[in-house]
């Protein structure tokens, strides 16, 4: 195997002499990585598969419902609006969304979960910007 190893860097180094990769797209430019070291490992493939598909594990969903939720209600704060029937119905989808994203990590084992916890957290900052 390491034969082959060796075999494919050669022939990796002569395309690069002879400038057979100089055109490519994205030449030049860095590679976007995508960063999954917060997600358990046990998780990754599925959530790139997922990732792939278009879609998004029901807890992430509702992290970013959540998020969305927080800063309506914020902005009601903001305007004055303290007692308002909107604000009210606001915090009450936050606290519903709050209880079934706390039942699926429950029912997923992932409440406990320090890795899934730490990724839930690099989600949030990447939704709210902070």
């Amino acid at each position: 195997m390491a034969i082959l190893s060796w075999l494919a860097e050669q022939r990796i180094q002569e395309s690069m002499r002879n400038g057979e990769f100089d055109h490519l797209p994205g030449h030049g430019k860095p590679l976007e990585l995508e960063d999954l070291s917060g997600v358990p490992e046990d998780l990754r493939m599925s959530f790139k598969i997922m990732k792939n598909a278009g879609l998004l594990p029901e807890e992430i969903t509702l992290r970013k419902e959540c998020v969305t939720l927080e800063q309506l209600i914020s902005a009601c704060h903001k305007s004055g609006n303290r007692d308002s029937g909107e604000r009210k119905s606001l915090e009450t989808k936050l606290s519903l969304k709050r209880l079934r994203l706390q039942e699926l990590l429950r029912q997923r084992g992932l409440e406990d979960s320090g890795a899934f916890m730490d990724y839930g957290e690099q989600i949030r900052e990447r939704l709210t910007g902070d």
